[in-house]
């Protein structure tokens, strides 16, 4: 094997993550909370953190998804990241929102409302990265309603 595959799976897997036997796109989101769970209290950093998973994955992905030989290989869950850390921009980290917003992005994912099961057909790391990171979009629009009606 290469370095450099070796490489993008690795960053790709979020550390070997991915490899785990179970459901490892829940474990790669949970890697993801973890995550913002270390930046929560510094939205600089935060949004420094989100883009730099966000270009790895694009960067990373695709090469990795060639590495592994198949197509969105389950083991790749560095759009999960993303997509959660997309997911909890600008959202306080209550255990409320974590709960469900995990469970919100999850089911997201699951269902992939469009435009995010067209996007996912699209080659490479574009197809990989672009409909977690709609899953992403839609769980924030989904939490901003919820904060917003929890506040009233």
């Amino acid at each position: 094997m290469k370095i450099r595959d070796f490489i993008a799976k690795f960053f790709a897997s979020c550390f070997g993550i991915g490899y785990l036997p179970l459901i490892p796109g829940t474990f790669g989101s949970i890697a993801g909370l973890f995550l913002v769970y270390l930046v929560r209290n510094n939205t600089a950093a935060y949004i420094v953190a989100m883009i730099v998973v966000v270009v790895l994955g694009f960067l990373l992905s695709g090469p990795a998804e060639r590495a592994v030989g198949k197509k969105d290989a389950r083991c790749i869950v560095i759009d999960e990241v993303s997509g959660i850390m997309v997911s909890f921009l600008f959202i306080p980290f209550e255990i409320k929102f974590v709960v469900f917003g995990f469970f919100v992005f999850r089911l997201m994912d699951t269902l992939k409302p469009y435009p995010a099961g067209k996007l996912q057909c699209l080659k490479g790391s574009t197809g990989i990265m672009l409909d977690d990171l709609i899953a992403g979009i839609y769980t924030n629009l989904v939490l901003q309603v919820v904060l917003r009606l929890a506040s009233l």
